[in-house]
């Protein structure tokens, strides 16, 4: 077994879109970054790249690089878990949380879960998301942006 961590902050940007765990948000403030900023299937993707010593998201999809601006961050899950695959390498689990004062996710939760499970190729009990506040406290705490960790245990295939 392998296992590997991710983290992933963003800044919040009025001008775009919330996109998180591959879901819009209408109505929210998106989050500043090259691609569609989605901080939580960033911090999967990092998750995933450590558990298979393959560096990290920037190595793979380079914030300066053109090809990846706006890119849809399930576009860049997927390609993540066709490396997995090529390596020979499968997950078992992944477990994620996400930092935020806003929005509610509860109610999406489940719907995050299906969108990862279905990228990375497994079901969606072996994905598991939460979401916490950092009760007011530090840049999270004021609403100026969001983060997100996880954890991925990966096997042989």
């Amino acid at each position: 077994m392998r296992i590997g961590i991710g983290y992933d902050i963003h800044r919040f940007d009025p001008a775009r879109t919330l996109v998180l765990g591959g879901l819009k948000f209408e109505g929210e403030p998106g989050l500043a970054g090259h691609s569609d900023a989605d901080v939580l299937l960033h911090a999967v993707i990092d998750a995933l790249l450590g558990a298979a010593g393959l560096g990290d998201i920037g190595t793979h999809f380079p914030p300066g690089d053109p090809e990846w601006k706006d890119s849809s961050s399930v576009a860049l899950l997927e390609q993540t878990a066709g490396m997995l695959v090529v390596r020979r390498l499968a997950v078992d689990y992944i477990d994620a949380t996400v930092i935020a004062e806003r929005p509610k996710l509860a109610g999406r939760i489940p719907e995050m879960r299906q969108v990862i499970a279905r990228a990375v190729g497994i079901q969606p009990d072996r994905v598991n998301v939460k979401a916490t506040t950092n009760e007011g406290l530090g840049d999270i705490g004021r609403g100026e942006g969001m983060a997100a960790m996880a954890v991925a245990l990966l096997g042989e295939a």
